[in-house]
């Protein structure tokens, strides 16, 4: 039951992630109450402190860009968790083998003693007496 409500969870979070960095540098100014992306508090006494150009850099359309597709990433990832549900879950709780694993598990295991082969020396001169 844990390992549903964690893979839930980050699906929620990999969605809310992913709709604010998608969305929030595109909204323009005065959208919802919101300020432009470039134009907000943090960021002003960022650049004051810094001592750069540090808002310009941030209102680009690269970075606009690269923030973007950071959001789309996430939601990706949320998609492929939905998909995959019940592969995650098990692989939370430990009860996922992989194939590999399957293969080898019902493969029965030789016994083989590498020194069974050699002789004792006290085996050897028990015999010669």
């Amino acid at each position: 039951m844990s390992a549903r409500l964690t893979v839930i969870f980050y699906i929620i979070l990999c969605l809310e992630v992913g709709l604010v960095l998608t969305l929030l540098p595109w909204i323009p100014h005065g959208f919802l109450g919101l300020s432009d992306w470039g134009d907000n508090y943090f960021l002003l006494y960022a650049a004051q402190k810094a001592g750069v150009g540090l808002q310009r850099v941030i209102s680009s359309g690269w970075v606009r860009g690269a923030v973007t597709g950071l959001g789309i990433l996430n939601l990706g990832m949320a998609f492929w968790e939905i998909t995959h549900f019940k592969q995650v879950v098990q692989a939370l709780q430990g009860g996922a083998q992989s194939d590999a694993d399957k293969k080898d598990a019902a493969r029965p295991k030789p016994q083989t003693d590498p020194l069974s082969d050699y002789q004792r020396r006290d085996d050897s001169s028990d015999k010669s007496e």
